[in-house]
């Protein structure tokens, strides 16, 4: 028995063995942890929130000091201007899309320079679906440059840009679905600078999905003008129900906002709705339930490597992202292992996950996600399109104990059936 849970003696000898192996990058997440805590500390005491702060404002929302004060906390934890940090914004997708539109306008271009953006936003963009309101189909124009070995094609990136009329240069800092590596800070200040070096008034964009947090400094410190993420993710500290951020150049934060209610109301208007209590929390919480996440995600690369699965990125390997991949390989693989992560979820640990289409993806996805907020990706949770390799996305976990457990689990439930496939078993 391990803890109460029938268990394979090797995969808990396997556990051991792994968690002594990985204890002293723990000890450096724990150190990222304090730094990130900090950040937030101070930007909560120059801030000022009080009690009173957590009241609800209902209607228009004119004059809601507590919802004023979580944006000037977000704008002073990423180094911004400004910020809008809104419950009505629904996902990841939704900010960038407000981004996009309240930015570009007909007859101007996106640049992508990080490859094709993930999987939702290819519709947004009107590069895939038949949408009649994507950026495209309003006139918007659209272009991309590959990464080159993970790496930025930089001299591609300025010959491009010295031909002129590229309003926005859009950065996708996590892998999202593709076969490559999420982009570190040091590489985003790099193409940040040479950007700068063609053209100084481009707005660089960087979708910050999975990977607030991750690293002791944030793109906006580099060089980025506005920056992108979802409240279910990283910064809603897994308490946060619903919502998204968007934080940068004041100027670019107006029109957004402006995007996001109506012209000339801009951020006056949204009220939160008795959410704001749980806004100071989220992001109060955030830098552990981040932390927590890394560890769990290290021990999972770790211990499926070891059952010789293929992952990425390896235990030992510096990380953007929150997210970890595992290449399965064939569609049942895939479906076990969704079942293995389900099974070790507080919720919905009876449910059997299985492929279906999901609005705005261009194939059928799997999902493993026991969660409290539904499709919250700072719990532990897995997804990916059902098409080869078969790779599982994984991330998340609010602590490492749980995070542990259920990558167990799941480890116990995948044994089962894929037993003769793996190493040491």
């Amino acid at each position: 028995m391990y803890y109460g849970y029938e268990m394979d003696e090797k995969l808990v000898k396997l556990a051991d063995e792994t968690e002594k192996e990985i204890s002293g990058i723990f000890s450096n997440l724990d150190e990222l942890c304090l730094k990130n805590s900090a950040k937030v500390l101070q930007a909560f005491q120059n801030c000022k929130v009080s009690y009173s702060d957590f009241a609800e404002v209902n209607g228009y929302g004119f004059y809601d000091a507590g919802r004023d004060k979580i944006e000037s906390i977000f704008a002073q934890v990423f180094k911004a201007e400004d910020s809008l940090v809104r419950p009505q914004i629904m996902s990841g997708t939704h900010a960038l899309s407000l981004t996009f539109f309240g930015l570009l306008k007909h007859g101007e271009t996106m640049l992508s320079i990080s490859g094709t953006p993930y999987d939702s936003l290819q519709t947004v963009i009107g590069i895939a679906g038949d949408s009649r309101n994507s950026l495209i189909a309003n006139g918007i124009k659209y272009e991309e440059i590959d990464l080159v070995d993970n790496n930025f094609d930089i001299p591609k990136i300025v010959e491009r840009l010295k031909k002129g009329n590229v309003k926005l240069v859009e950065i996708q800092r996590s892998r999202g679905y593709a076969h490559r590596k999420s982009l570190t800070i040091e590489k985003i200040e790099k193409v940040c600078k040479a950007i700068r070096e063609v053209n100084k008034d481009c707005i660089i964009m960087v979708d910050n999905c999975y990977g607030d947090f991750v690293e002791d400094r944030e793109p906006i410190e580099v060089g980025a003008d506005v920056i992108v993420g979802s409240l279910m993710k990283n910064l809603g500290g897994g308490i946060v129900r619903s919502g998204g951020y968007i934080v940068g150049k004041k100027e670019y934060i107006f029109d957004i906002a402006e995007r996001f209610s109506a012209p000339g109301t801009g951020k006056d208007l949204g009220a939160n709705f008795n959410e704001n209590m749980s806004y100071f929390q989220g992001i109060y919480l955030a830098p552990r339930a981040v932390c927590s996440s890394l560890k769990t995600m290290i021990f999972a690369s770790r211990m499926l490597e070891k059952l010789g699965f293929s992952v990425d990125p390896k235990f030992d390997e510096k990380r953007t992202d929150i997210v970890q991949a595992v290449d399965l390989f064939t569609p049942e693989a895939m479906k076990k292992f969704h079942l293995g992560i389900q099974k070790g979820s507080p919720i919905d640990s009876f449910v059997t996950p299985i492929p279906a289409p999901m609005p705005g993806y261009p194939h059928d996805e799997i999902m493993a996600a026991g969660t409290f907020v539904q499709g919250s990706t700072i719990e532990l949770s897995c997804d990916g399109p059902m098409v080869e390799p078969y790779t599982a996305y994984m991330q998340g976990s609010l602590t490492y104990e749980y995070g542990k457990l259920g990558i167990m689990l799941a480890l116990q439930e995948i044994l089962k059936s894929l037993k003769p496939f793996l190493k040491n078993f």
